[in-house]
């Protein structure tokens, strides 16, 4: 298993620095808020990238709906060469209560579903580079013979982590066609509830049944452990992991300031024998 935490917020010197500690104490991967309006991403994870050589660097997360996705594939793939190959993706519809009705986002969740779906093709198909053409519902693009940017360094893409409506199965279909999967577990009543070990086997089981890829595939648990009580901290991922998943994400949203986030920072992963 590998371990990211997700910086709630902060300006990009702050996260470029935080970043390095996370570098320096353990972790795997360093993960930015992608906010309406606020901080920007992809400028504070290049800022990240000069700091660092080995932790991975992403969103958590991108919703692809309210992005011109030949920008942020071309976003995505400077980053990647300025890292040297370290950017992962974490793309999904996103909260909308986070800004969209008051900048004018589109908020119906049908059009955000199909603005997520081309645009992911968009993205992964201008990163394989030219002559690329896609004509959709929403998005027509020509090839261009100008300015053509490098690709990604890594191969065969940046991977592309999707948020997965659990059990629902178009939801979950979409996910299979890329490299990750960021559980959102539905009850009978469609209220969103906490992913459990036995949530993530059987997502893991629908995987592996139905999935025809071959390439690498993750799945990653966003949860909070104690940087101060090993066994603690265990007796929480471990059966996770257990489970089939990849990747544990820790996460502080909303602290009083960002002293106690350094703090968890520098205190390291919660990594188990």
């Amino acid at each position: 298993m590998k371990f990211g935490f997700v910086f709630p917020g902060g300006d990009a010197r702050t996260a470029a620095e935080y970043a390095r500690e996370a570098e320096t104490a353990g972790w795997d991967g360093f993960f930015v808020w992608d906010p309406v309006w606020g901080v920007d991403p992809w400028v504070t994870l290049a800022a990240a990238a000069m700091l660092t050589s080995r932790i991975r660097l992403g969103t958590m997360l991108t919703p692809i709906s309210r992005r011109r996705p030949w920008k942020l594939a071309g976003e995505t793939a400077t980053l990647d060469r300025l890292s040297n190959g370290r950017v992962i993706l974490a793309a999904g519809l996103g909260a909308i209560d986070t800004g969209f009705d008051e900048f004018g986002e589109v908020t119906d969740r049908k059009t955000r579903a199909e603005l997520l779906d081309e645009g992911l093709e968009v993205i992964s198909g201008l990163w394989r580079g030219q002559p690329f053409n896609f004509n959709g519902k929403h998005y027509h693009i020509r090839e261009t013979k100008f300015n053509v940017p490098p690709p990604p360094i890594q191969t065969p893409r940046i991977p592309i982590w999707i948020v997965g409506a659990w059990p629902r199965p178009k939801s979950m279909q979409r996910t299979l066609r890329w490299d990750g999967l960021l559980p959102n577990v539905m009850d009978d009543q469609g209220n969103n509830v906490r992913a459990t070990p036995q949530d993530v086997s059987r997502m893991k089981a629908y995987i592996v049944e139905n999935r025809q890829a071959q390439t690498p595939f993750d799945i990653v648990v966003e949860g909070k452990t104690p940087g101060d009580d090993i066994e603690q901290a265990a007796s929480i991922v471990r059966p996770f992991a257990e489970a089939g998943a990849t990747w544990w994400l820790d996460a502080m949203w909303d602290p009083p300031s960002l002293d106690p986030v350094l703090a968890r920072i520098r205190q390291g992963p919660p990594r188990f024998m």
